[in-house]
């Protein structure tokens, strides 16, 4: 099966509109409430007629310091809380009211939190009247005379007007006064108490400038938008008390010039400003009644009053409505009472009631993104789309800011502190909506008839009124025609009855009665001709004269149209350039706002860099100071370290000699004991320390004894030796020291080095080490270990115990005790002996694990440095 493509819709493109440059601001007013007797503190002040400030309430903290912030908000003008609302209308809305009646649109849309005031701004009360009667009140008052009959002017569901003419409105009249229905003229009828007297007679106000050749109709229309819904309060339906039906929504439809209207709205022609506050009123009704079959709340809703101004031109006569729709021209005056703004955790709604309530603040922040998206197109040169679309209030009034007439906000605040973090969104909205630009409306053309027509006619109508009155009224209904003029202007026929057939008089006087009636209308015939050839003549140069004119206003619009061309060029060019200029502005701000923040940080470096420099040079004074004293001191401690090594040099040259001397000695002394055996001691004589003895030259090594045998050396058996195997190491450096008592490991391996293959075959290990002891003399130590085999097949050795053999020379020793014995108590020697065989043996001492050479010890000889 082939299916046929269906066919696009042609695009139909809009009339073209007379463009217009000219932007007017958005004006916004602010109106305070007074405050409630209930509540106690005020969180705003009137500052002057244009401004005001907010400053937090008690225990409210406005910033992240804790803070109290006081922030100022200016306005087109502020309205105190004296303010009448006669004032209120005369600045805020009596333009709009003069605009509307010069074919001019207007909306006026009050905002605020609930309980704000918003409803008495707009609708008032009895007394006090609020911006919506005061205007029906000045229409009235201004096109009363020049109303035209009720149903020439009728809707036709497009928003537009047709004409009809005088029969078809009077069979719509008849039609309307047969309907018991419908109620008759306010005039004819008891007024509703709730709406009498809301305006007093000295209030009463009125236009100026009201065209006087044209006819007007007022025609209202009341919806209301629920839920991003909207709802027709003017529409009748049958009401059903068991089973109550919801009324129906409305749609947004967009008619042949581009403007949005409700689809199917009632619209109400009235005549009065009572037919009108009537009509309001029974919306007002229907209003409260759905909302409590609804159970719903009558401030989350936004309610638009429409009121529409239908005017056409008289025709040439000045007695009935041109019938052409092209020259009917509508107006209108759009009145809203937009829903309170507030957060959904106010409304203390759930369910249901807490959505609708997010839809209404979803309508609410939609209209302030529409207004965010114009202020940023205006001033930064964008071209973003706005999203009028996403709600139902921003799509119906789309045109109006796109400059199909003024736009007015009246922002209701109240004074008492629960109210502030509300209130002060509603100031920014505010305030970044007065920043808005509206195109300015143009003025609408004006038919090529004679001004004046309604005054000529209704002279016309008095003067022939007049003239019947003198002539005694019209005879037999019949009015009298200028041919019955003309003939009463001749002689008067004389008497036509003939006497007889001798009678020789009424016929000649007859014939001359007419024979004088010819030369009279002879003579008139005559004037005439003179004067219509006049009259042509007069016409003919007249007709010249208006084509030369017209030439001349032909050539004069030529001319005009080049000026306006270039005009709306420079206009362009002006434009243009402002918003190159905005643009460079905004920039300039930016650039300035960065090289501040650039000054700063330089200035902050060039203090940094400055502090740095202060602080280098005073290290760089103290770094000098410090290798001054450095210097001074290194200088000292050098002439210090001089002297203290020189006298550590020579001190220790004197015990090197002092030691040689008594290892000379021991040598001696040993040689004497194994030749003699017991023989008297001699006391050696110890070299002078004196420095200018020199002292006595030596042999570096002790001189051998050839005479003495040999002794047969005792030894001593180790107290670890046992069944084990040992490796007994000892390196080539140690010194045969030929003492009785020498250390004796049986079942060793003796080796001057250790290596793997003796490890093997050996459980122990031990190290003969020998190093100089604080006295001089020479101490040997035995360091013992045992033998393991490792994972990589090696062998390794365990230190466990170090056993220190040392060895005394008895002369020495009596020689130190004789020395720490000079000083006794009598001055001669101390008691004890050199010659006892336990201070001339060698002592042996044995040294257990702990001390300070533990497992692990390395073997290394060294010689330990003596302080001097």
């Amino acid at each position: 099966m082939i299916r046929q493509a269906k066919g696009k819709t042609p695009r139909r493109h809009p009339p073209k509109k007379t463009s217009n440059n000219q932007k007017d601001p958005v004006g916004v007013y602010c109106r305070v409430r007074p405050l409630g007797a209930d509540d106690d503190e005020c969180c705003i002040e009137v500052i002057s007629n244009t401004t005001i400030q907010l400053h937090a309430p008690d225990g409210l903290k406005a910033n992240r310091n804790g803070e109290f912030k006081e922030t100022q908000y200016s306005f087109k003008k502020v309205f105190g809380i004296k303010t009448t609302q006669r004032e209120l209308f005369e600045d805020v809305a009596k333009p709009l009211v003069e605009d509307l009646i010069h074919c001019k649109n207007g909306l006026l849309f009050t905002y605020g939190v609930t309980g704000s005031g918003k409803t008495h701004t707009m609708t008032g009360s009895p007394g006090q009247g609020g911006l919506l009667p005061r205007s029906l009140d000045m229409i009235f008052n201004s096109i009363g005379p020049y109303q035209a009959k009720r149903y020439v002017f009728k809707p036709d569901d497009k928003n537009g007007m047709e004409v009809q003419n005088q029969v078809d409105a009077l069979l719509d009249r008849q039609k309307r006064d047969s309907q018991s229905t419908v109620p008759k003229t306010p005039t004819t009828r008891r007024i509703d108490p709730e709406f009498a007297d809301m305006i007093s007679p000295e209030d009463a106000c009125r236009a100026d400038g009201v065209d006087e050749d044209s006819s007007y109709s007022v025609f209202v229309s009341y919806i209301e938008i629920y839920n991003n819904y909207i709802y027709d309060l003017l529409e009748e339906t049958p009401f059903d008390p068991i089973k109550p039906k919801p009324p129906q929504s409305k749609i947004l439809r967009e008619d042949q010039n581009h403007n949005m209207y409700v689809a199917g709205c009632t619209e109400v022609e009235v005549k009065s400003t009572e037919e009108a506050f009537e009509v309001f009123w029974r919306g007002q009704k229907k209003r409260r009644i759905a909302n409590t079959q609804l159970n719903r709340e009558s401030s989350r809703s936004h309610s638009v009053f429409i009121v529409k101004l239908a005017q056409a031109p008289l025709d040439a006569d000045g007695d009935n409505v041109l019938q052409d729709k092209n020259q009917v021209n509508v107006s209108q005056l759009c009145l809203v009472d937009l829903a309170g703004s507030e957060r959904t955790s106010r409304t203390r709604a759930e369910g249901s009631r807490l959505r609708e309530a997010g839809n209404i603040n979803q309508s609410l922040m939609t209209l302030r993104t529409c207004i965010e998206v114009l202020r940023e197109n205006q001033m930064c040169g964008t071209n973003k789309m706005v999203p009028y679309r996403d709600s139902k209030v921003t799509h119906l009034f789309k045109n109006y800011f796109d400059g199909e007439g003024k736009v007015r906000m009246v922002v209701c605040v109240n004074p008492k502190a629960d109210d502030y973090e509300e209130t002060l969104l509603v100031m920014r909205f505010a305030e970044m909506t007065q920043e808005v630009e509206v195109a300015r409306p143009v003025d609408r053309p004006i038919c090529g008839f004679t001004a004046g027509r309604r005054q000529k006619n209704q002279a016309f109508k008095d003067e022939l009124t007049r003239r019947l009155e003198e002539r005694g009224g019209p005879v037999d209904g019949e009015f009298p025609t200028v041919l019955n003029q003309l003939l009463q202007s001749f002689p008067p026929l004389p008497p036509c009855e003939v006497s007889g057939p001798n009678d020789d008089v009424t016929l000649p006087r007859l014939i001359e009665a007419l024979e004088k009636r010819h030369r009279v209308r002879q003579m008139m015939i005559e004037e005439y001709n003179k004067t219509a050839d006049m009259l042509k003549s007069v016409l003919q140069e007249q007709d010249g004269n208006i084509l030369s004119k017209e030439n001349f206003i032909h050539e004069q619009r030529g001319k005009l149209g080049e000026k306006d061309k270039m005009i709306q060029n420079q206009k362009n060019e002006i434009d243009r350039l402002e918003k190159k200029s905005k643009m460079l502005e905004y920039k300039i701000d930016i650039l300035q706002k960065t090289t501040n923040i650039y000054e700063e940080d330089k200035r902050s470096l060039q203090h940094e860099l400055e502090s740095r420099e202060q602080r280098l040079q005073r290290e760089m004074s103290e770094k000098r100071r410090m290798e001054s004293r450095m210097q001074g001191i290194v200088t000292d401690a050098k002439l210090k370290w001089e002297k203290e090594c020189e006298r550590r040099v020579n001190a220790k040259q004197l015990e090197m000699q002092n030691k040689l001397w008594v290892k000379d000695e021991k040598l001696k002394q040993l040689k004497a004991i194994v030749t003699e055996g017991k023989t008297e001691n001699r006391q050696p004589q110890r070299p002078s320390r004196e420095k200018d003895k020199a002292p006595p030259k030596r042999s570096a090594s002790p001189s051998p004894v050839p005479t003495a045998p040999p002794v047969r050396p005792l030894h001593r058996r180790s107290h670890s030796a046992g069944g084990e195997r040992w490796v007994d190491h000892k390196p080539t450096s140690n010194v045969d020291l030929d003492t009785v008592l020498q250390p004796n490991i049986p079942n060793a391996i003796k080796v001057n080095a250790p290596n793997e293959k003796a490890l093997s075959k050996c459980d122990k290990y031990v190290l003969t080490h020998q190093e100089v002891a604080s006295d001089g003399e020479i101490q040997t130590k035995l360091i013992k270990g045992e033998v393991f085999k490792t994972r990589g097949g090696g062998q390794a050795v365990q230190f466990t115990d170090i056993e220190t053999l040392r060895q005394e020379n008895p002369v020495v020793a009596s020689s130190r005790k004789r020395r720490s014995s000079e000083s006794g108590p009598d001055g001669g020697p101390m008691e004890g002996d050199w010659t006892d065989v336990e201070t001339r043996c060698s002592v042996a001492v044995e040294m257990r694990a702990g001390s300070n050479l533990g497992p692990g010890y390395q073997h290394h000889g060294y010689t330990k440095r003596r302080k001097p």
